[in-house]
């Protein structure tokens, strides 16, 4: 049989090349990158990375961007706080933990679509891949060529561009289900249109729905110092955490001559996500008990443009983007209430205009604008040149426009923040992030063998936050915040706000470096050291009466090998590395149940990675990803700050010594595939098993509060696929979590842990789900 057959594993999108004289010597097949910004060869790339191409996007049944964290071993997922929709995302265990927070740090690892950057400071966007060429892991820093938020990786979403070569369609529908859940399902397909022998457009559209597998339960609550009991009737309901995703992207592809392009692009996206991922174990397996709603209606739009062309032999590339996110969310925030209640008597504090004691539950409706502008102008030299060079500017402005109201219905209106009825609490805020830098790598070939590279970023920062927080003055008549301080410093208006409480910004400059040498011993061998910076900004904190946070930084060094073995049967990569973390940020629940950014000392990271792809027969690939991490602390954390912001290393009792292992990360996580393709009666034929294995991590870097929360447990996930095909046609069938398993992927509280340890959630990854799906292409 000779026939392509696809690596359907996370590390390398290696395609099987066969012939008829030769079907028992099958070869991996070369992979095009772009990682260094120009296209070139994945196995001479001295970068730690991962590749997954289109057809093992398919082959893996990736249905969103949980999917393809949970199949790279370098990365960890994080689903944060109670707002649906919205998690973090973490490479080589750089991790300290977080909740998301609308004014917490910037992301340390950037998400790009093409040439574009999507990273906001609440979370990563949940795309849904479809019609995608190829997603990246660039893995360690990537500072000098990516900047800011690719303090620990990258990860780069390839799309397929317009093809003015032919017409081209395609369309797929997949139905599923979940075990003792709901049903769900996919409608996905693009078209590629010739307009001319220089032109194409390109359009694409997905609709989906997921189904839920989490039952809200019926409960009441009692609180103890009003004896006011409540409970969830009218929002019981099973299988309550559903989400239904709709996005097109719509792009042209012009030809002017042989030499420029011109890619304009508009990528929209519509989800909304109902009800919490965390489940309480107190209530069930896959139960919780909410009071208010939970939800998330994120929307976002990106245009973009990119224009590419050549001045003599020199590449020049410019890169635009206009990304706008708004993202409604509800939140129950009634733990908070309960258990303030319960252990300090808070309930007293909560009251009606006629002075009565009300339930004191907190619910939060929040809307959040996003808007972010970027601009990349790049030269590169041909890349045959023995010096050769990438250099170029960059220029970013983030907006986030935020409100965030905590409600308690019937609250006295002298309680209530002006204008805002039933609002305890009120943020009110903008914040604007801006960095511009410039940047460069040039590598020269010392012989023809080894070649050193060296790359520079030169960055400017500006960021800040102003605005509103806090309560009313009848219920604080605090003068540093909220209306207090409105009366008691007569304090400038704020739109929608009783006045501006704050207005602070950071501003910094500074530079990143990249250092490499790598050797090729021959065609099929390369090995590789690297010395790399990343770094994240420093900011202001939501609570505005706080010091700004520091901007953190990570140090690499780096040993890596590539080689291409057994004539072309065997890929083996792999990467050794020591991480150090400078002075690292840390988002904690503080005061109020705000969030808080301190700077946490240091920490190291050492760690190995290894990736193993063999073509094993003409229709049997095997492959495997290992990862191996040792993250901790190199000093005391001792939970403050010196007057400058600088954090405290001596302490008699610290909250983390030095040793304590770093949240988030396991020691160790990987995964193996095999996939076997065969001839069933004229029809092409495979069954794929893939292993996904994460050991045990600890919740919270603080040794009180990790105790409080428990350990996450190690897991085990086992997908199994098989399907057959014909010309144009597929049909597939899938089982994920074929064992059921309840994999514990991330655990929150609703406050701090010290007061709501005792209603922790633990967000789960799905029950076993069973899918079939019909693919054709013209």
């Amino acid at each position: 049989m000779a026939s392509a057959i696809w690596l359907a594993m996370a590390p390398f999108a290696w395609a099987q090349e066969t012939t008829a004289e030769s079907e028992e010597a099958p070869m991996l097949g070369e992979i095009t990158v772009t990682a260094q910004k120009r296209s070139e060869n994945l196995q001479r790339v001295p970068i730690s990375m991962q590749v997954m191409g289109t057809e093992q996007l398919d082959e893996l049944n990736i249905a969103d961007f949980d999917d393809i964290t949970t199949i790279l071993p370098s990365v960890s997922f994080q689903r944060l706080g109670e707002v649906p929709g919205n998690f973090q995302v973490y490479m080589r265990g750089v991790a300290s933990g977080g909740d998301g927070n609308h004014s917490g740090p910037m992301p340390s690892v950037g998400v790009y679509i093409d040439e574009q950057p999507i990273t906001t400071i609440r979370g990563t966007v949940d795309l849904h891949p479809y019609d995608i060429a190829r997603v990246e892991a660039l893995r360690g820093p990537q500072g000098t060529l990516y900047g800011a938020s690719s303090q620990a990786g990258t990860l780069r979403i390839i799309t397929n561009k317009p093809d003015p070569s032919g017409f081209q369609a395609g369309y797929g529908v997949e139905l599923n289900a979940i075990h003792d859940g709901g049903t769900g399902h996919v409608v996905e397909g693009f078209a590629n249109i010739p307009m001319g022998k220089n032109a194409a457009i390109r359009m694409v559209g997905w609709s989906k729905e997921d189904a839920g597998y989490i039952d809200n339960v019926y409960g009441e609550r009692t609180f103890p110092t009003s004896g006011i009991t409540i409970d969830n009737a009218g929002r019981a309901k099973d299988d309550f955490n559903y989400s239904d995703t709709h996005g097109a992207r719509l792009a042209l592809g012009i030809n002017l001559g042989e030499n420029w392009t011109i890619t304009p692009t508009v990528m929209t996206q519509k989800q909304f996500t109902n009800g919490s991922f965390g489940v309480d174990p107190n209530v069930g397996e896959l139960a919780t008990t909410q009071f208010y709603p939970q939800t998330s209606d994120d929307r976002w739009t990106q245009s973009a443009l990119t224009v590419q062309g050549k001045i003599g032999n020199f590449d020049l590339t410019y890169a635009f983007a206009h990304f706008d996110r708004d993202m409604d969310t509800e939140s129950d925030y009634s733990d908070y209430g309960f258990w303030y209640d319960t252990l300090f008597g808070y309930g007293t504090y909560f009251y009606d205009d006629n002075g009565d004691l009300i339930n004191p539950s907190q619910y939060i409706q929040a809307t959040n604008g996003y808007k972010k502008r970027t601009h990349e102008l790049r030269i590169a030299s041909p890349a045959e040149y023995r010096w050769r060079f990438v250099a170029g500017a960059f220029w970013q402005d983030q907006d986030n426009d935020i409100q965030e109201r905590y409600r308690v219905d019937g609250l006295a209106d002298s309680l209530s923040v002006s204008g805002w009825p039933d609002t305890i609490w009120l943020t009110r805020q903008q914040r604007e992030d801006q960095d511009q830098a410039l940047f460069g790598e040039v590598s020269f070939d010392i012989t023809e063998k080894l070649t050193a590279t060296a790359g520079l970023r030169f960055y400017e920062i500006d960021n800040s936050l102003r605005g509103f927080f806090g309560f009313a003055e009848g219920y604080s008549s605090n003068p540093t915040y909220g209306e207090g301080a409105c009366n008691t410093q007569n304090l400038p208006p704020y739109p929608n706000a009783p006045c501006e409480v704050f207005n602070k910004n950071v501003k910094e400059e500074d530079h990143l470096g990249r250092f490499n040498l790598s050797y090729q011993v021959n065609d099929d061998i390369m090995v590789y050291g690297t010395w790399s910076e990343g770094f994240r900004p420093g900011g202001i904190n939501r609570r505005g009466t706080l010091l700004p946070y520091l901007s953190d930084y990570l140090t690499s060094i780096e040993l890596g090998w590539k080689m291409r073995l057994a004539d072309g049967r065997l890929i083996f990569n792999g990467a050794v590395f020591e991480q150090d973390w400078e002075d690292f940020q840390f988002a904690i629940l503080g005061q109020n149940g705000l969030t808080e950014i301190k700077n946490a000392n240091n920490a190291r990271i050492r760690g190995a990675e290894l990736d193993l792809s063999w073509a094993a027969t003409y229709n049997l690939t095997l492959s495997t990803g290992l990862a191996f991490y040792d993250a901790e602390l190199t000093e005391n954390y001792c939970g403050f700050t010196d007057a400058n912001g600088n954090p405290v290393t001596v302490c008699a009792d610290p909250e983390a010594p030095a040793g304590s292992r770093l949240p988030i990360t396991a020691r160790f996580k990987g995964n193996a595939t095999a996939r076997y393709a065969f001839d069933l009666g004229g029809y092409d034929a495979y069954v794929q098993g893939v292993l996904v294995h994460e050991g045990n991590r600890k919740t919270d870097l603080r040794l009180a509060e990790s105790a409080i929360l428990g350990d996450l447990d190690a897991y085990e996930l086992f997908n199994l696929s098989a399907g057959l095909g014909k010309g144009n046609w597929n049909l597939d069938f899938y089982i994920k979590n074929v064992f059921d398993e309840r994999a514990q992927l991330s655990r929150f509280t609703q406050c701090a842990e010290a007061v709501c340890g005792e209603q922790a959630y633990t967000v789960v990854a799905p029950p076993r789900t069973y899918g079939i799906k019909f693919s054709q292409e013209f």
